[in-house]
């Protein structure tokens, strides 16, 4: 009888260890929350983090540098940043994503502001990352602050944050995309 329960015990284990393994090696076009590794084309993207943005706050204002002089907040608008790593997980050269687009459950879509990068060294910008390398690379700036990824930006209407969930759109060169449910 013992040895049966030992038996039972340790295939619920096997099973148990072998289908939690395969979790880390499932590619996912999908995140439900950041966090999430999703692929798009042939790179991982994981959000870091996401929020809003204020201006007039010490940190923020470093986030804020380098922007486009039409990118001054109108009425009932903010600031909102998600802030991303990018993974190639292959052993050829990849180009990363430079087409996102954060939607609400209205259908409402914002397009993402362009930042100087000569300026900004937080602000994310398409490369090609070598086979086995990541973005943003340790050691830099983006890489060692708080956030520890590269940030997008975008101008939203703050409205949109009753029509949540948020969700990120990441679409690779190639035109393969992923999407990420932002924690607002």
């Amino acid at each position: 009888m013992q040895l049966r329960r030992l038996l039972a015990t340790s295939a619920v284990a096997v099973a148990t260890v072998t289908s939690l393994a395969a979790c880390g090696d499932e590619e996912t076009t999908q995140g439900r929350d950041e966090g999430t590794y999703v692929t798009a084309g042939d790179l991982q993207y994981q959000v870091q983090i996401s929020r809003q943005l204020n201006p007039t706050d010490f940190e923020d204002r470093d986030y804020l540098t380098g922007l486009p002089s039409g990118a001054a907040l109108g009425v009932n608008q903010e600031y909102f940043a998600v802030f991303l790593r990018v993974w190639n997980r292959t052993k050829i050269d990849h180009e990363t994503a430079s087409r996102f687009e954060i939607s609400d459950t209205t259908g409402k879509t914002y397009q993402p502001i362009a930042i100087d990068t000569n300026i900004n060294r937080t602000a994310y910008h398409a490369v090609v990352i070598h086979g086995g390398d990541q973005i943003p690379v340790p050691g830099s700036l983006a890489r060692e602050n708080l956030t520890q990824g590269g940030l997008v930006l975008f101008k939203v209407e703050n409205s949109t944050y009753a029509s949540r969930p948020l969700v990120l759109h990441i679409t690779s060169p190639e035109g393969k995309s992923a999407t990420v449910d932002l924690d607002v």
